[in-house]
């Protein structure tokens, strides 16, 4: 499992591209910022919220990527010719070659359209097949049964609940999170074939 904190990852297909984000892309994201105050509900960082607070949300996981702790994207919809959202690898762990994948978010236009299957399937590909990851977790808000739904859709198996081990913007409130995960045997064998049936 190599550092590819310094690589320029492109992963492509006929519906998306995905590139690395970079902070000149808040022009692109601006208007979900603006806009769609839904996207950030479940949201563990400050919600991006105006330009300020979405210079912020992308100059923090650039860091991260330059730290090698993250990888973040910006997803382009070829299908609508459109910046669509962003997703991300974080809590990188080399020795361990696992990582986590998440902070996915799209705007509405693209919520429901099979863009998150197309971008999964690339994802997933390049984490097993090409950068010698041997686990991806994915974690949500246990109330987000939405994300939780395409989660499981795309092959993922629920492994438990964390209770209470994450704030939230609330300073009352923590969540719960779920773990779900994908093992290199299992996109392997059954998980990449059943995800691309469902790829339109």
């Amino acid at each position: 499992m190599r550092d590819i904190s310094k690589e320029e990852i492109i992963l492509e297909n006929d519906r998306v591209l995905l590139r690395p984000l970079l902070p000149e892309d808040a022009a692109h994201l601006l208007s979900f910022s603006m806009d769609e105050a839904a996207i950030w509900t479940y949201s563990l960082l400050s919600p991006a919220g105006g330009k300020e607070q979405l210079d912020h949300y992308i100059e923090v996981t650039y860091k991260s990527r330059l730290e090698g702790k993250e990888y973040p994207f910006i997803i382009f919809d070829k299908k609508y010719n459109e910046y669509a959202g962003s997703t991300r690898f974080y809590d990188i762990n080399y020795p361990y070659t696992t990582t986590q994948f998440g902070y996915t978010w799209y705007g509405s236009k693209f919520q429901r359209t099979g863009l998150n299957r197309n971008c999964k399937k690339l994802i997933l590909e390049f984490a097993f097949e090409n950068w010698g990851v041997e686990r991806v977790e994915f974690r949500a808000d246990s109330n987000n049964q939405p994300s939780i739904h395409a989660m499981k859709n795309i092959g993922c198996t629920v492994e438990g609940i964390l209770r209470s081990n994450m704030p939230t913007r609330d300073p009352e409130v923590r969540r719960d999170s779920i773990v779900l995960s994908i093992l290199k045997h299992e996109w392997t064998n059954t998980v990449k074939r059943r995800l691309s049936a469902k790829i339109y």
